[in-house]
């Protein structure tokens, strides 16, 4: 009986066994084919699916998907460096008619004397100038003094690149420039990306149109020898206009804006922004 029911369960057992092998290597064979006609055709090929994962070509495609979704807001930021001010420009757009537009912003103040605008995702745009008031607030209860603009750049861009190292983490849709005075060095502007890159600029530009904006401030650069307050807010929002190709109303752009008089960070009034889009009209 014993022999019987042995001679049973092989019969039963070995076409099994044999099946399950052959759909495994089936699988893994096609699996194996499909991933070399993807990297084949220059495609990914499952390398995005993984934040810490090089491709083959060295390059880490989620941090490649955040600089996209800086873009996919639709918005373009410009900061201009002049010879005792510092000017950041941005788009204000307001989606719905029912919003409260006041609450609409991507200018936020860091510290007293650093602020920054933050261009693409929101959440994310507060959630980084969060843990950077943080780091500032820190700082100054350690050092007794406020954190230099160049300091806290270097913070931020390291912690930015933390993000790119874990797979539990994902980088911020978010390029953020700061501004502000130093006392050493005198008006500072630099930017900070998603891959934790960071670096001081005379005028800088994110968002869509940011190569457009970044060849024509390298034009606009060469002729200009110095640049006042006046000319360097207006330097920036005549740039934002011809970049984009449209004449904004007051209400469309917001302006901000800190200087040796003044070394506090400072958001321009609607009034004050009609001033500078009339001088501007004026002078063309």
């Amino acid at each position: 009986i014993n022999a019987e029911y042995e001679s049973s369960i092989f019969v039963t057992l070995v076409p099994t066994l044999l099946f399950s092998r052959f759909f495994f290597l089936h699988f893994l064979f096609f699996h194996t084919v499909q991933e070399s006609n993807m990297a084949g055709r220059g495609s990914s090929a499952g390398y995005d699916r993984h934040i810490t994962i090089f491709s083959p070509e060295g390059r880490l495609y989620q941090v490649e998907y955040a600089f996209k979704a800086i873009k996919f807001e639709g918005v373009t930021s410009i900061g201009v460096r002049g010879d005792n001010t510092v000017v950041v420009v941005t788009q204000k757009k307001v989606p719905d008619k029912l919003l409260d537009a006041s609450t609409v912003t991507r200018l936020f103040t860091i510290s007293p004397k650093v602020g920054c605008v933050m261009t693409g995702m929101i959440p994310d745009s507060r959630a980084q100038v969060q843990r950077a008031r943080y780091e500032a607030a820190k700082f100054k209860f350690k050092f007794g003094y406020e954190m230099p603009v160049s300091e806290l750049a270097r913070r931020i861009a390291d912690i930015s690149q933390v993000y790119t190292q874990h797979a539990y983490m994902r980088p911020y849709g978010v390029s953020m420039m700061l501004i502000g005075i130093d006392d050493e060095f005198g008006p500072q502007l630099f930017k900070c990306d998603p891959a934790g890159y960071y670096i001081g600029y005379k005028a800088c530009a994110a968002g869509v149109k940011d190569q457009e904006a970044h060849n024509l401030l390298e034009k606009k650069f060469k002729t200009k020898e110095s640049l006042n307050t006046n000319e360097t807010i207006q330097l920036a929002i005549s740039s934002l206009q011809t970049v984009l190709g449209a004449d904004f109303k007051p209400t469309e752009i917001e302006v901000g804006v800190v200087t040796t008089q003044t070394p506090t960070f400072t958001r321009l009034t609607v009034e004050q922004i009609e001033d500078h889009l009339t001088q501007i009209a004026e002078r063309e």
